[in-house]
């Protein structure tokens, strides 16, 4: 979030007559912003020339999209607002997969975009584009500046909207007539959105409620999602969990945010979700949902999801309550704030017999592969690099089997550790969230564990990552299939593998292009050799990981099916 967030009664300083872009420039500072992403263009070579001398370092992908998603794994891995610089027009459409994304995962970011001159919006100008009205859908809040003395308040309620409540991503609009122009700008604002209040206290008598459910609960479940990460809550959510004794389960995007080593952690629940988490949901009298949104990849069938419990909903955004599921008591306000109070007066009870049914779910399903014959498992190179990190490396990823497969197999034990695309879905996220990673937390181990389609999509941002210097590792799960895909037609279409195979090209030889370490490997005892050389490297590395080319991710609930009707089961059980 910005390390100086705009207040009512800031202190006026003296008026200096500067222009748009400066304004600009000068505003992004004193927010706190000291790193950006964007690539150039006609209509924002004025905020381009003031940038020249500003104390903020630029990162110039090779596609803003991929800069788009570089500004969104740094604000994930930060916690800060990630913020993103595109022109008119190509530039700004650009934009438009990475905002859906960071809208949907709900990560705070602010979108600049160059606009062509005032007097011809509407007229079909060179680049222009309705950018306000395209990213409309896309954006928490967005708006096109026409009048230079509303450019320094717009952008402050940028970084505001975008920071608070269920952060998202704000896009300002900016015609190259503003940003040429001239007007005085001082330090004197106040914020005027009285349509935008933030609950962030939860209601006395709705806590209250959900003490009495937990009193009373036999078979609790905490289950979890990114919101716990985004208030910074998991500290509070821990306590809670202990002193109450609850099992936790965790949704993609809420993985880190309870430590997966711990005896209360179910890992996590949903379509490839542990089947202990998924039937500990459907078994459990008592759900206390923080966080979450009950995405249909977590729910099932939702006419059978959690058929036996009370249901409770802790979550700021006021409009994501009984959206998808019905609850019986809802908590609008922060995450760590109710956690906190929660905490603070809830009993504790033993749950011996719950958690003893648990146990035995957990000893008969765990999460297994086949690990005999000669092929690479991709399992197997998670679990490696997961050993080898010591549990303590950032993990991005792309789309696909892959990223489940990671969220299955690398233990994740705290926040801000796991960062990949939750509710869009975007494939080629990987490897430009590992740059934007890196450069948020330099001393940090950054592996994107990529499958191959997903990185054909951004491969081309490892030169980023070579300019600067940026130590990112990547391993690629290559089986040449769209793995998530083939795996439905393999189930559901009679194997008909219709445009899911393509051939790929040496991402060795590609990554030494670029001026990267590339390696390949087909052989599995020659993994944990390659991984130990590919974290030693201090340039951008590339580990072509030639995988099993029909592995499954196992269990798997089928589409319309409800939690406990798990496909793959059997199949697990006889790897035992």
């Amino acid at each position: 979030m910005s390390s100086n967030p705009p207040s009512a009664g800031s202190p006026a300083g003296p008026s200096i007559i500067k222009t748009g872009a400066q304004i600009i420039v000068d505003t992004l500072i004193e927010q706190g912003v000291e790193t950006m992403f964007g690539y150039t263009g006609g209509v924002v070579l004025p905020l381009f020339d003031r940038l020249y001398d500003a104390p903020i370092r630029f990162i110039v992908p090779r596609h803003e999209q991929g800069g788009c998603h570089m500004a969104d794994a740094y604000a994930r891995a930060s916690g800060k607002v990630g913020v993103i610089l595109a022109t008119s027009g190509p530039g700004a459409c650009n934009l438009v997969t990475g905002l859906a994304n960071a809208m949907m995962d709900s990560v705070p970011m602010v979108a600049l975009t160059g606009q062509v001159r005032t007097e011809l919006i509407g007229n079909d100008a060179f680049q222009e584009a309705d950018t306000t009205g395209i990213t409309r859908p896309v954006t928490k809040y967005n708006s096109i500046v026409k009048d230079i003395e509303d450019l320094q308040r717009t952008i402050r309620e940028a970084f505001h909207i975008a920071s608070t409540g269920r952060p998202g991503p704000v896009l300002v609009d900016v015609p190259v007539d503003v940003s040429v122009g001239k007007c005085a700008a001082n330090g004197k604002f106040e914020l005027k959105l009285p349509g935008y209040r933030i609950r962030t206290k939860g209601h006395g008598r709705q806590i209250q409620s959900v003490v009495e459910a937990i009193n009373k609960s036999e078979r609790p479940v905490l289950y979890v999602g990114g919101g716990v990460i985004i208030a910074n809550a998991t500290d509070a959510l821990r306590a809670l969990a202990e002193k109450a004794n609850i099992p936790v389960t965790m949704t993609l995007m809420g993985l880190g945010s309870y430590d997966q080593r711990r005896p209360e952690s179910l890992d996590m629940l949903g379509m490839h979700g542990s089947a202990y988490a998924n039937y500990a949901v459907q078994e459990c009298d008592l759900l206390i949902a923080v966080g979450a949104r009950f995405d249909d990849r977590v729910t099932g069938r939702i006419a059978n999801f959690a058929p036996h419990a009370k249901i409770v909903h802790i979550d700021i955004d006021p409009s994501s309550i009984s959206k998808n599921v019905r609850v019986d008591i809802p908590v609008v306000g922060d995450a760590r704030e109710i956690l906190t109070d929660l905490a603070a007066v809830v009993e504790h009870r033993p749950r011996t017999e719950w958690f003893a049914q648990i146990a035995q779910w957990k000893a008969k399903f765990p999460f297994r592969y086949d690990r005999s014959g000669d092929r690479v498992k991709p399992q197997a190179v998670i679990e490696e690099v997961c050993r080898q990190t010591h549990n303590e490396a950032i993990i991005t990823t792309g789309v696909g089997q892959h990223q489940m497969w990671t969220a299955q197999f690398y233990r994740f034990t705290r926040a801000r550790q796991f960062i990949s695309s939750g509710g869009l879905g975007t494939m080629g996220f990987g490897l430009p969230a590992a740059i934007g990673a890196q450069i948020a937390r330099p001393d940090a181990t950054v592996v994107d564990i990529d499958g191959d389609h997903s990185f054909n999509m951004t491969m081309t941002e490892l030169a980023t990552a070579v300019e600067h210097e940026l130590p990112v590792k990547v391993c690629i799960l290559s089986n040449s299939f769209m793995g998530m895909v083939r795996q439905w037609q393999e189930l559901f279409y009679g194997k008909r593998y219709s445009k899911s195979y393509l051939k790929n090209p040496s991402y060795a030889k590609i990554a030494e292009a670029l001026g990267a370490v590339g390696m390949t490997v087909d052989k599995k005892q020659d993994v944990p050799k390659a991984i130990e050389k590919m974290l030693a490297e201090k340039r951008p590395c590339v580990v072509d990981f030639k995988v099993d080319p029909e592995e499954n991710v196992w269990p798997m609930v089928p589409a319309g099916k409800s939690l406990s009707e798990m496909d793959g089961l059997g199949i697990l059980e006889s790897m035992a």
